[in-house]
């Protein structure tokens, strides 16, 4: 008997990363791998479940900056060449392991996985996102969209028309590229702003998610806790993230991914082997950087690393997926007879995590959709937009501000290594807006262009990644210099706007860099 709902939702994101003005360029390699490890993982994953009929349901976010790398020529050449290179990697592997048959085993694995990944670039011709389009169109995907440049909406409460052209800008990029409107969002960092309801609803969008605390701190409080969405005031739908089956996933120590047979990510060839050995295959500066071949397990808490064994992983993979299993079926039979009603648990994740972090990842998602299609009949997996089909009358309620970083509030974007980026992006916001009264309907010309760019440099600056990245400490020079970069070159673009002295090779030089949304008016920023 059918008691309970399981949302599972992936969040692909990366922040836009394109340098054409350099012929490698480091932070370039966080889309490479993503492709590799995640992207294309997942699309094979989802290609054997429509060959094996299975019946399943799945919610992803692909952000605008993704969509626009994984479509962009230059990074797709660019990809073919890095997956060429890992190949030719891989093959010198096979050599040099052939008198230790663990790791022989393995290089040939990789090998394997190396020539999937680039079969498969080649199959889509080399566009991953039609990929993920056929599979929506086929009906068993639903695919969400996000800020466009995944700019933090908590810390833009006092410059509106930027979250307006955030969601404006994406809604309008999604509907060129899949064909339709998307009908949810995923807020970025899952941070919610009340009001910011209402500015969803204007772009025509029916749903986005928070974390547990954003509906369970909301007012009134939600009868149903994060069991049942609820509605704003506004009409647009929010789901609360599950707790506990998200740690079950999340969790490097409590949860799945830290189990001694999975594969260890931090003991990689790229740092392990000969530095003249491996030269060839890391950056040309000379900097150690994960290859992704990678021949350890986790073992222990210790710095002794036992080799990995694939069968004995993909074993636990199933055992783990399994126990999801269990645990979902408890929790639902539980709140089911509790609330009187079906539950739905709203399973959230950064679909990086997936393949990438976790190396079992995807294979753990498959045997779980398997699991839960053929295996039971108590949960069904269904998409946001189905169950508000099914459930149309949900509680009204207004959200608290919440987003699902460090300690749930907006800490991990403003604190003493990256406040002093808001004076600047607030200024650039109102400057922007000042840009569209002053000029309300250019409609073509370099005056256009100029004010396109403007809007195009002020939304890359604003991508809390670069302020998660100070946060965090690595790779802090570079989220440093992006940030100072945009707002630099949106300064520029103000002035001479202003001016009326634009300097057309300059402004051509940076649309050829920057340049995402090509589409993109500069008029929703108001």
């Amino acid at each position: 008997m059918e008691k309970g709902y399981l949302c599972i939702v992936l969040h692909s994101h990366l922040p836009f990363v394109r340098h054409p003005e350099h012929e490698d360029f480091l932070e370039e390699d966080w889309l490479y791998e993503g492709i590799t490890e995640t992207y294309i993982p997942l699309i094979r994953m989802i290609e054997r479940l429509y060959a094996d009929n299975v019946n399943f349901r799945l919610t992803m976010s692909l952000t605008p900056t993704l969509i626009s790398m994984l479509k962009d020529t230059l990074l797709q050449e660019r990809y073919n060449k890095h997956i060429n290179k890992l190949i030719e990697l891989a093959h010198k592997e096979v050599e040099r392991t052939r008198w230790q048959p663990e790791f022989n085993h393995l290089a040939h694995m990789y090998l394997n996985n190396f020539y999937e990944a680039r079969n498969t670039f080649e199959r889509y011709n080399r566009d991953l996102v039609n990929a993920f389009k056929n599979f929506q169109d086929q009906g068993k995907i639903e695919i969400i969209t996000c800020g466009a440049t995944h700019g933090y909406f908590p810390l833009m409460d006092v410059v509106k028309p930027s979250v307006r052209a955030q969601v404006k800008t994406a809604v309008s990029h999604y509907e060129k590229v899949f064909g339709r409107r998307p009908k949810g969002i995923w807020l970025p960092e899952c941070g919610y702003n009340p009001g910011d309801d209402e500015i969803l609803k204007e772009a025509g969008l029916r749903y986005f998610f928070t974390d547990a605390h954003g509906v369970l701190h909301g007012s009134p409080r939600p009868k149903y806790g994060v069991f049942a969405p609820v509605y704003c005031k506004s009409g647009v739908a929010c789901f609360g993230r599950d707790l506990e089956s998200s740690k079950q996933v999340w969790s490097s120590i409590e949860g799945y991914p830290g189990d001694y047979y999975y594969r260890e990510f931090y003991r990689d060839i790229g740092f392990d082997l000969d530095y003249d050995y491996i030269k060839p295959y890391i950056h040309p500066d000379g900097i150690r950087i994960n290859t992704g071949i990678k021949y350890y397990r986790v073992t222990g808490p210790t710095n002794d690393k036992q080799p990995y064994n694939p069968e004995l992983a993909r074993q636990k993979a199933a055992e783990h997926a399994g126990n999801f299993m269990f645990n979902r079926h408890r929790q639902i039979e539980f709140l089911y007879d509790a609330l009187g009603k079906k539950p739905i648990i709203t399973a959230p994740y950064d679909a990086e995590l997936f393949g990438h972090w976790w190396y079992e990842g995807v294979m753990w998602l498959d045997f779980l959709i398997r699991k839960l299609a053929f295996n039971q009949d108590m949960i069904r997996m269904i998409t946001p937009s189905e169950y508000l089909l099914e459930n149309p009358r949900n509680q009204v309620i207004t959200p608290s501000l919440s987003s699902w970083g460090w300690k749930g509030y907006s800490e991990v974007w403003l604190q003493g290594s990256n406040d002093w980026i808001y004076r600047h992006l607030h200024q650039a916001s109102s400057q922007m807006t000042e840009l569209v009264r002053l000029f309300p309907n250019v409609e073509d010309g370099l005056l256009k262009r100029a004010l396109n760019q403007a809007l195009r440099e002020l939304l890359l600056a604003q991508s809390s990644d670069w302020a998660f990245i100070m946060a965090t400490g690595t790779h802090v020079n570079y989220a440093i210099k992006r940030t100072k970069e945009h707002i630099l070159r949106f300064q520029r673009l103000y002035q001479e706007i202003k001016s009326n002295s634009l300097d057309k090779d300059w402004l051509a030089d940076i649309e050829y860099k920057d340049n995402i949304f090509p589409d993109i008016d500069y008029r929703v920023h108001q």
